[in-house]
């Protein structure tokens, strides 16, 4: 029993030992990844996934570009307007390149879904929509579809820079009952090997995304959430400051890469 504890406890200092190498690493390269270095996740998946995403017709993520198409020119409720009253689609190339933004009603920095509700209960007269549901994922992968190819280009806007400032401390906070930073993977040793996938560098290129291992498309919230819960921490609420502040780091961490909605992920 005794020699039965000693080796529990020997295992337990050499986790929390490699935890703190990591996390002294992450902080070593806070940095981040200089712009002439930054890669998309899509050059280190296999052919057929990059092939999948390439191509309009076998890329499951479009089937939520055409709905949110459809919601685009469809007025939410009778007598309301359609977001075609306001908007023309060409007009709205690059306007998901430039997420979050600031948004002068609420005097915060809101993310593209945030935008996107704040134009239904504003000038729609409509209810918001469920975070994750599918409508607000079509609107949201149509919008984002509209700039595919556009660099990301986050506003310069000096309001922005505190929610940025705070989204770089996330981003580089050991978090969790694991005690790993973000930047302890995606800085430090993305490319490296972790278990059978290669670490990528992180980037939020391609949201909203279709992941293989969800068989579903999903928004950069659902992948934080699950990183943040493989850290054994608390996620964020969904569309929360962190969250925007978080989502608004990562862009201009990923700057001037192009926009690739709706990417394919394995």
């Amino acid at each position: 029993m005794r020699d039965a504890r000693r080796t529990r406890a020997t295992l337990g200092r050499t986790v929390a030992g490699l935890a703190l190498a990591t996390v002294l690493l992450g902080a070593a390269d806070a940095q981040g990844i200089p712009p002439a270095e930054r890669r998309s996740g899509f050059d280190r998946m296999a052919p057929e996934t990059r092939a999948m995403q390439a191509d309009d017709t076998a890329n499951p993520g479009m089937l939520w570009v055409q709905d949110g198409a459809e919601l685009f020119g469809r007025a939410p409720a009778p007598g309301a307007p359609a977001c075609t009253a306001c908007h023309a689609a060409a007009s709205l190339r690059g306007a998901a390149a430039r997420y979050p933004a600031w948004d002068e009603g609420t005097a915060r920095p809101v993310d593209l879904e945030s935008r996107i509700e704040l134009c239904r209960t504003r000038h729609q007269g409509a209810a918001p929509l469920p975070r994750e549901g599918r409508d607000l994922l079509a609107l949201t992968a149509y919008l984002a579809n509209l700039s595919r190819g556009l660099p990301l280009a986050p506003p310069a806007d000096p309001r922005l820079a505190p929610a940025r400032a705070e989204g770089k401390r996330l981003f580089e906070t050991p978090m969790g009952q694991l005690g790993f930073s973000c930047a302890a993977c995606h800085d430090a040793h993305w490319g490296r090997r972790l278990g059978a996938a290669t670490i990528p560098q992180g980037h939020p290129t391609g949201y909203p995304l279709y992941r293989l291992e969800w068989q579903d498309l999903g928004s950069l919230e659902r992948r934080l959430r699950n990183c943040l819960a493989g850290m054994r921490a608390e996620p964020f609420t969904p569309g929360s400051a962190q969250a925007v502040a978080l989502t608004l780091y990562l862009m201009q961490r990923a700057a001037p890469l192009p926009l690739e909605s709706p990417a394919v992920r394995p």
